[in-house]
């Protein structure tokens, strides 16, 4: 048998397959991000960042939460967040078994016992009931004749008008066609605010918006073809991690020379036209 093809150091193929810390390292690369910004994009410390690109999870604080600082840290660049948790779980022993649920409490499985039926009171209520039946008809039974003539003279009903039948019910106007939404929404873009548009048309960027309290409105990447648009009542802040890709409108009116292809871009923008300043 000839065992000159096997890896010296004994290690099985499976080492050749990027591990996820080197994954996550090129995606943030690729997208043009320092690990300072997707710190500041995820809200994970740089030093957890770091690590995690290292293969190192002892920052984390447990695989509860590694998994978690990975879910987030692959979509900040791009990534498939589930194949790279699939890759973790199979490395670190997979997912803790859920722990079967406890016995039902003894005291819950008692039923109580059907009560018998009390045949003395149904029989006493029987008796009631008959008597009374009997005496209500020999007391009613002798006036009933004398009343039965007067009683069919005027029992039966006359014979009264008609009403109309065919009274036209009042008909509901129809309501009118609402009008289809416009197509190009940023054309109509109110004064009193400020709205960016954002295509990716040469090729996908990442992205993060914020308003102007500084709270995150969208962040991720934005992939080739698509659209998002932001509204604010004072002010927009971007950050274009390959602005060149990025087609720009603010309050309507296209932006030129965003930046060029790979390079990373921090505007903000308020209301009126974004050229006068």
């Amino acid at each position: 048998m000839s065992i000159g093809n096997l890896p010296e150091d004994g290690n099985s193929l499976e080492d050749d397959r990027s591990s996820i810390g080197r994954a996550l390292q090129q995606a943030r690369i690729s997208a043009g991000l320092t690990v300072d910004e997707v710190s500041s994009s995820t809200r994970v410390r740089t030093p957890i960042v770091r690590g995690i690109e290292q293969d190192d999870f002892s920052r984390c604080g447990g695989d509860v939460y590694a998994r978690g600082h990975i879910r987030v840290l692959a979509r900040a660049v791009g990534l498939d967040p589930e194949a790279l948790i699939a890759q973790f779980d199979a490395e670190h022993g997979g997912r803790p078994t859920p722990t079967a649920p406890a016995p039902l409490f003894e005291a819950e499985r008692i039923r109580p016992e059907p009560r018998r039926p009390n045949w003395t009171a149904a029989m006493v209520a029987a008796i009631v009931a008959v008597v009374g039946f009997v005496g209500f008809t020999l007391f009613s039974g002798g006036g009933e004749e004398e009343g039965s003539t007067v009683a069919d003279e005027t029992s039966s009903p006359r014979p009264s008008a008609s009403a109309p039948t065919n009274s036209a019910a009042p008909t509901k106007p129809a309501a009118p066609n609402k009008p289809d939404p416009s197509d190009s929404a940023i054309a109509g873009v109110p004064a009193d605010k400020v709205t960016v548009k954002l295509t990716a048309e040469g090729g996908q960027s990442w992205i993060s918006a914020q308003d102007h309290n500084g709270r995150l409105i969208e962040e991720g990447v934005l992939r080739e073809g698509d659209s998002k648009t932001f509204s604010d009542s004072r002010r927009i802040d971007l950050v274009l991690g390959n602005a060149g890709a990025i087609k720009l409108f603010v309050n309507g009116k296209e932006v030129k020379n965003v930046g060029t292809n790979g390079a990373v871009q921090r505007l903000s923008y308020t209301k009126g036209d974004p050229e006068a300043g």
